[in-house]
């Protein structure tokens, strides 16, 4: 078997040019997935074992001996002699292929039969190693012993002579296969100079484009109309290994969707869910709704509230990142509300969850005040292998996982260590992040939304700190000094101002409640209070008109706390004296109750009622 390298993996050309140099070699990686082999005018998708059996092929190697961990050893023919007789005079006659795996003294006592062998054989060893050992860092005594053979195995190797191929003498290699780099102990590859280490990379676009283009078959499109179709799959498949293309189109196949529909099977086969609540007809009524509900959720926002829709009806069409050459994977939508506390920030998070998915359970919040240490970010991806809490995973990635279309709110944003805001970097920008056990969890279709207070509060001369800006500041003196300050932190405090390009202009600066909008609020949530004794008790209170009228003035004299600020002094002013009477008086269900009058001594309140 003659094949051209220069249609190889670049991996692949790696071990053909340096099997004279190296006994044995550490492929890490992407070691499950299929490659491209490109032959004259042909490109296959080959499996890792073949397309390594196609370069030992090339140098003249009579077999390749493959072990797995479940199924035992297998003896691959890849040259033109006669490979069972080669394996017998390398290994013994008592060698079955096919048999139980051997213990480990025994496989060390193939592998050193190939790879020192007593007649001039040409062959090499393909190990399944990702399971071999219990622990890298904490083997058994017979796991050690075993690695311990294995690196005096590769520095006491000799090279084998050639007979046909290629005419210098090259090792019979042992080839260790590794889903991730530390799944054998680190000292072995990189204090030997006989063991070489090499990445197994992900596919990249120009993989994923011409594995389109196979897949696709190209006999039944058109170059102009197969060269559009290969470019949406393979950009919609970012983050998928070619194996996983593969079995896209089988999904698509089995779900009965045509080539233009393999973006939404590379959707199903990532999120493992069918139904995309994005593609709802009805959702651009629900988001045209929104613009006369919203306003009265979140009253007295109306900048945050336009620029939200505008942002989410962006979202709605796909056009999130249109301006890019490419389909990009990253979130439907990224929002950054900042500014004063208490006018709505969470509560808009809320009502878009409502808005858009119909269910305020689609809603998740991280209070970022609890990821203030560095090591607290497991909490969000999960521990790494061998810590307490690896096989429980993380909160953030369990929960995308589970239900993929959510608005994730991280809240106070700024108070997380900056360590963790790293891990926002590939959300934002890829859609996806690694878990602490190594698999992807994909953000295509999730909104995120960061909070903040920064520009809010400078710190003073005797350690405290004060207002930056204070109710009745004109709207756009709030927004430039929350946006100075935002980009001070990013660029300054924290030294991540990549963050802050991938933020881009999804900033949403909130303004402090107005005295007209503090009224509305007031008198929202009075009759929050008054629905729940009515619905819940059935007594309707009513209140006099001059208790109400003071009241609000007392309720909405101070704004700096905003909406939440309004409820703390209703609670103060009314439902605390409020409960008092009602479980004084008990009135019977059904009856109506009068709020006549309202004292206050201090900070204590108490009502009279009739």
């Amino acid at each position: 078997m003659h094949a051209d390298p220069n249609g190889w993996p670049a991996f692949a050309r790696e071990i053909h040019a340096t099997l004279p140099t190296h006994a044995q070699y550490v492929l890490w990686g992407n070691a499950n997935d299929s490659y491209l082999v490109g032959e004259g005018n042909q490109t296959q998708l080959v499996p890792l074992p073949e397309l390594l059996a196609r370069v030992l092929a090339t140098s003249g190697y009579t077999f390749l001996l493959m072990h797995d961990c479940v199924d035992g050893p297998e003896l691959r023919k890849i040259g033109t002699a006669d490979a069972t007789a080669a394996a017998k005079a390398l290994l013994g006659d008592g060698f079955r292929p096919g048999g139980r795996t051997p213990d480990l003294p025994t496989l060390a006592i193939q592998l050193e039969a190939v790879a020192r062998p007593k007649q001039p054989v040409r062959a090499a060893v393909l190990l399944r190693a990702s399971q071999l050992l219990r622990s890298p860092t904490d083997p058994q005594d017979a796991e050690r012993a075993f690695m311990r053979r294995m690196d005096k195995l590769a520095r006491t190797a000799q090279p084998v002579p050639a007979s046909q191929g290629r005419t210098g003498s090259l090792y019979n290699p042992v080839i260790w296969l590794l889903n991730q780099e530390g799944e054998l102990p680190a000292w072995f590859s990189a204090t030997n100079d006989r063991v070489r280490s090499i990445a197994l990379p992900p596919p990249d676009y120009g993989d994923r484009e011409r594995t389109a283009r196979l897949l696709l078959r190209p006999e039944q499109h058109p170059e102009p109309e197969l060269a559009e179709l290969a470019r949406s799959f393979a950009e919609h498949a970012a983050g998928l290994t070619l194996q996983a293309m593969i079995e896209t189109t089988r999904l698509a196949h089995d779900r009965g969707l045509t080539s233009r529909e393999l973006p939404d099977a590379a959707r199903m086969y990532k999120l493992g869910v069918l139904d995309n609540p994005w593609r709802r007809e009805f959702l651009r009524t629900r988001i045209l709704d929104g613009e006369r509900s919203l306003p009265s959720s979140v009253i007295g926002q109306p900048q945050a509230v336009t620029k939200t829709l505008d942002i989410l009806k962006r979202a709605a069409l796909g056009l999130s990142g249109a301006q890019a050459s490419r389909a990009s994977s990253r979130p439907r939508g990224v929002l950054f509300f900042a500014g004063p506390t208490g006018v709505g920030k969470t509560e808009l998070a809320k009502a878009v969850a409502e808005l858009v998915f119909g269910d305020q359970s689609a809603y998740l919040r991280f209070d970022m005040s609890e990821f203030s240490s560095e090591h607290s970010g497991d909490r969000l991806i999960g521990a790494p292998p061998g810590y307490v809490g690896f096989e429980a995973g993380g909160e953030l990635t369990n929960a995308v996982r589970q239900q993929p279309f959510r608005v994730i709110l991280f809240d106070e944003i700024e108070k997380a260590h900056g360590r963790i805001l790293d891990k926002f970097l590939q959300i934002l920008e890829d859609g996806r992040l690694t878990d602490g056990r190594g698999g992807t969890v994909h953000f295509s279709e999730s909104i995120l939304i960061f909070t903040s207070n920064l520009g809010m509060y400078v710190a003073d001369a005797a350690g405290g700190s004060r207002p930056t800006v204070t109710p009745g500041t004109p709207y756009h003196q709030v927004e430039a000094k929350v946006r100075a300050a935002i980009e001070d932190h990013f660029n300054r405090e924290l030294g991540r101002p990549e963050l802050l390009n991938r933020l881009g202009d999804n900033i949403v600066v909130f303004n402090f409640i107005s005295p007209e909008a503090a009224e509305s609020i007031f008198e929202l949530q009075l009759g929050n209070i008054l629905g729940r004794l009515r619905d819940e008790h059935d007594v309707q209170v009513t209140l006099a008109d001059d208790v109400r009228v003071r009241l609000r003035e007392r309720c909405t004299a101070d704004l700096v706390h905003g909406g939440r600020g309004i409820g703390s002094a209703l609670e103060t002013a009314l439902v605390n004296p409020l409960a008092r009477a009602l479980f004084a008086d008990a009135p019977p269900a059904g009856s109506a109750v009068l709020v006549k009058s309202l004292r206050h001594e201090g900070d204590l309140t108490s009502l009279e009622l009739a």
